[in-house]
C-alpha cells in the first residue's frame, strides 16, 4: 500500500490500528483511537490484563479522569479488542509501539522488551504498514536498532515495503487522557511523506500542536525534556539541604524565588520515582558513551535525586535516634500523588534503608491494594510517620485520631503538604524536609 492510499484510509478512518504494550501508554492511546472510529487491536503479554480490558475494565488502578468510560465503551462497541496474539494484527494498516525501555544498573538502556516485539512483528506486518515507536528510548534506536531489525527479520525495505517513525508519548499517571490530547507532540520522520502520514493519524486524537523533525530530533526531544525536570528537581533538592544546614525554610525561600520572572524553582522532594525521569537521563547520556563528551551534570543530578530517601531517614533519625525495633509508618507508596504506580518509588527504597537499621515498616497508600485500608489502623504503635507521597486523602487527615494511635507523635514532611500549624496544634513534633526554621 502507497502511503497516499494509507491516509486516505486513515482520513476516513477505515484504517486498522495495532497498538502493542497495553501499559499507562498504550491502552489510553488504544481507547482514544477506537472513541474515534478505528478498529484497534491491542497487544499485551500479560493474560489478566487483557481480560479485564476485553470485559471493559481498565487494568490500571489510579484515578484516571475518563478512562475508565473510554475502555468500557470500547470494549462494548467491539472497537478495541485486547489479545496476546501478534497473528490478529496481520491486517493492521499502522502499528504503535508502547513497549518499556528501562536501564539496567550500569545505566545501560535495556531494549529485550522492544527487541521482543519487533521481532513478532517483523513476522506478521503487511506490506505497506506505519511502523510508529512511541517508547521513550535512547537518541539513535530508531536507526540503529529499529530500522535495521525489521529490515532483517521482515526481509522488506523501510520506505517502500513498510513506512517508519517515532512520535515520543507526553503523559503522566492521573492525566493521561488530558495529556495525550492537549499536549504538543513531536512527529519523527526521515521522510516527509511519511511525517505527513502520521500527522494525519494523530490530528484525529491529538489537539495539539504536531511538530515535524527527523527521528533523532524526536528522540533527543523526549530524553531532554525529562532530564531537564530532572536536572531542576535536584537543584531544589540541593537548596533544601542548605536551608536546612542554614535553619532556613526553604518552602520560603522558593516562595519568593519564583517572585523573580523567569525563577521558576521547581519543588524539592522525599524522592524522584516513576518509570521516565529516573532512566530517561541515562537514556540522553547513554546516546554519546564512547564519543568525546565529558557528561557531568546529568550524574550529579541523578545522584542528589537518588540520595532523597536516604535523606529522609536521615531526618527522622535526627529526631528518633537508634531505629532498632521502632515502628516506622511510611505514608504513601505510589511515586506520584493520587496514582497507583510504584514503578521505582522512593518509598521502596525508604522501606529498605529502616529494615536496616533495624525498624519494623508499617505502609499505607490508598492507591495501593495491598496498602490501602485505615490509616489509622495501619499508624497503631507506630514510633513516627514519614509522608513520602502527597495523596490528597493524606490532605485532610485528622491529627487528633491518628496521634492517638501512634506511640509517638512524631511526623516527618517531605512534601510539604500541611502548614507547620496543623500538625503541631495536634501535638505533633513536625519535621519537614528543607526546613529547620524555628
Amino acid at each position: 500500500m502507497q502511503l497516499s492510499d494509507l491516509k486516505i484510509k486513515i482520513a476516513d478512518r477505515s484504517a486498522r490500528i495495532g497498538v502493542i504494550g497495553l501499559g499507562y501508554v498504550g491502552l489510553p492511546v488504544a481507547a482514544l483511537f477506537a472513541q474515534k472510529g478505528f478498529d484497534v487491536i491491542g497487544i499485551d503479554i500479560k493474560a489478566e490484563r487483557i481480560e479485564k480490558i476485553n470485559l471493559g475494565f481498565s487494568p490500571i488502578g489510579c484515578n484516571e479522569p475518563e478512562l475508565d468510560g473510554l475502555i468500557m465503551e470500547a470494549a462494548a462497541s467491539g472497537k478495541l479488542k485486547a489479545t496476546t496474539d501478534y497473528n490478529l494484527i496481520k491486517d493492521c494498516d499502522v502499528v504503535l509501539i508502547d513497549v518499556e525501555t528501562p536501564v539496567n544498573d550500569d545505566h545501560i538502556p535495556e531494549y529485550s522488551a522492544l527487541k521482543e516485539s519487533l521481532k513478532s512483528l517483523a513476522g506478521v506486518m503487511k506490506p505497506g504498514v506505519l511502523v510508529i515507536l512511541e517508547s521513550t528510548i535512547m537518541p539513535g534506536t530508531m536507526q540503529k536498532i529499529v530500522l535495521p531489525m525489521l529490515e532483517d527479520l521482515s526481509g522488506r525495505k523501510c520506505g517502500e515495503d513498510f513506512y517508519l517513525g517515532n512520535c515520543p508519548e507526553r503523559v503522566m499517571p492521573g492525566k493521561l487522557i488530558n495529556n495525550l490530547r492537549k499536549m504538543s507532540r513531536v512527529v519523527g520522520s526521515d521522510s516527509p511523506a511519511t511525517a505527513d502520514v502520521m500527522k494525519e493519524l494523530y490530528q484525529h486524537v491529538v489537539e495539539a500542536e504536531l511538530d515535524e523533525a527527523d527521528m533523532v530530533t524526536a528522540e533527543l526531544v523526549k530524553t531532554v525534556e525529562n532530564t531537564f525536570r530532572d536536572v531542576q528537581i535536584a537543584f531544589a533538592n540541593e537548596v533544601a539541604l542548605i536551608c536546612e544546614a542554614l535553619n532556613a525554610d526553604v518552602w520560603r525561600v522558593r516562595e519568593l524565588v519564583r517572585k523573580s520572572p523567569g525563577r521558576d524553582m521547581l519543588l524539592p522532594g522525599a524522592g524522584v520515582g516513576g518509570h521516565c525521569i529516573p532512566k530517561d537521563p541515562w537514556l540522553l547520556a547513554s546516546a554519546v558513551r564512547g564519543l568525546d563528551v565529558n557528561v557531568r551534570l546529568i550524574p550529579a543530578a541523578r545522584k542528589v535525586n537518588n540520595e532523597m530517601p536516604k535523606h529522609m531517614l536521615r531526618l527522622l533519625k535526627s529526631k528518633i535516634g537508634d531505629l532498632k525495633g521502632k515502628m516506622i509508618l511510611i505514608m504513601g507508596f505510589a511515586y506520584l500523588a493520587d496514582s497507583d504506580d510504584t514503578r521505582d518509588s522512593p518509598s521502596d527504597y525508604l522501606m529498605r534503608f529502616l529494615e536496616a537499621e533495624g525498624a519494623v515498616v508499617a505502609g499505607h497508600d490508598p492507591y495501593v491494594e495491598e496498602l490501602s485500608g485505615n490509616i489509622y489502623v495501619r499508624a497503631k504503635n507506630c514510633d513516627a510517620a514519614i509522608l513520602m507521597t502527597a495523596h490528597a486523602e493524606y490532605e485532610t487527615l485528622d491529627f487528633e485520631r491518628l496521634k492517638s494511635q501512634m506511640a509517638r507523635p512524631l511526623l516527618v514532611d517531605g512534601r510539604n503538604l500541611w502548614k507547620k500549624s496543623v500538625p503541631k496544634a495536634a501535638g505533633f513534633e513536625l519535621v519537614r524536609l528543607g526546613d529547620f526554621s524555628a
